[in-house]
């Protein structure tokens, strides 16, 4: 029977011990895991194991090549099958930075059943964190060399990922404003402050957890107000104006602390792009053909998951092209924010411009 696996994740270090040694004292049989990465670009990791009496070893190991990824594959895997036999469930204390989705997606469904994917939070520090743009490495958080990370990104992709959210923290104001933020950014995921999650449950799917985030897939959040936090979702069908979106962008991205969602250009009506912003730092990258774009014969080759959602998204015209786009942050005015929006698409009887300053940007990567 495979052996039961908890990934415990989170920038802050405090909340994620706290969850730690609670799942230590609440499972008897509990291993726990972490790597510290302080040094991983000069290849040197820290590995501590221990239960909830001691620590059971605390080693550096020298890695071939410094990187999160060399961590997962030559020594945290190992460990965890080293300690399958004994231990259970064995907890992964993931570092600072370390994404989630990495290391569930690298364990073999054979030996070891995913349970839960906690992401744990301070919650004086998560408000303040989710608007700090600046890159991990200015904090000694990052994961490797060239890690150009920002550390409110890896943030929100640890909070968006995690089947399960804990709060540490005492103060009420605090936990009250964070849990708030969190019903905003993942609002149909559980938020925790004076309990853990069950931990020994059904197996998770890891291709289910990445649907719940990949821009064709995500559940994105709805419209909602909560005191002075504000989702704004703007949802329409027809094309966007490169020129007069590219020219938004910069105030989308500033008036709003996180944003996501997919949406299509009218110079390329075939591609899905997708849209990630948080703490002013915007991404947009192609995500794949919309389903309207290919044969129907090729629809089987996609996941049910991607089938069911542009079945739900489907227009006659468009198909399962859509412009999908959720805002959060302070004071949202979302009158204005779908104005802004609305006056990008391109009009009836308009012309499909021939400059497309995304170019640059999608063109590159493609190319890279």
């Amino acid at each position: 029977m495979p052996t039961p696996v908890v990934l415990v994740a989170g920038l802050h270090a405090g909340a994620r011990a706290a969850a730690v040694d609670r799942l230590l004292q609440e499972h008897q049989g509990a291993v726990a895991l972490h790597h510290d990465l302080r040094a991983v670009t000069t290849g040197r990791v820290s590995r501590l194991v221990r239960d909830r009496f001691r620590v059971l070893d605390l080693t550096e190991i020298r890695l071939a090549h410094g990187c999160v990824t060399c961590t997962v594959r030559e020594d945290l895997l190992p460990q965890l099958v080293r300690h399958a036999a004994t231990a259970a469930p064995l907890i992964v204390d993931l570092w600072d930075s370390v994404e989630p989705r990495s290391v569930a997606e690298a364990l073999d469904p054979e030996l070891f059943a995913l349970t839960c994917v906690l992401t744990a939070l301070d919650a004086e520090h998560l408000p303040h964190d989710l608007s700090r743009g600046e890159p991990l490495a200015r904090s000694g958080r990052h994961a490797a060399a060239g890690d150009e990370r920002h550390l409110a990104e890896v943030l929100a992709r640890q909070i968006e990922y995690g089947t399960a959210l804990y709060l540490h923290g005492s103060d009420e104001d605090d936990v009250e404003l964070s849990t708030a933020v969190l019903g905003h950014l993942a609002p149909h995921t559980p938020v925790l402050h004076d309990a853990l999650p069950p931990v020994t449950g059904a197996a998770l799917c890891p291709q289910e957890l990445a649907d719940r985030v990949d821009p064709a897939t995500a559940q994105l959040p709805s419209e909602a107000t909560t005191d002075e936090i504000v989702t704004v979702v703007w949802n329409r069908r027809g094309p966007l104006h490169p020129g007069r979106f590219f020219d938004a962008v910069d105030e989308l991205v500033t008036e709003s602390v996180r944003s996501r969602g997919r949406f299509w250009l009218a110079t390329r009506r075939d591609r899905m792009l997708a849209w990630d912003a948080v703490a002013g730092v915007v991404s947009v990258e192609d995500a794949g053909p919309w389903l309207a774009a290919l044969p129907e014969a090729a629809w089987e080759l996609t996941s049910p998951a991607r089938r069911t959602a542009a079945a739900l998204d489907w227009d006659p015209v468009f198909g399962d092209r859509v412009q999908h786009l959720v805002f959060t942050g302070p004071d949202l005015d979302r009158e204005r924010f779908h104005a802004l929006l609305d006056s990008c698409l391109l009009t009836q009887g308009e012309s499909v411009p021939c400059d497309d300053p995304f170019a640059h940007v999608l063109d590159l990567r493609e190319i890279a």
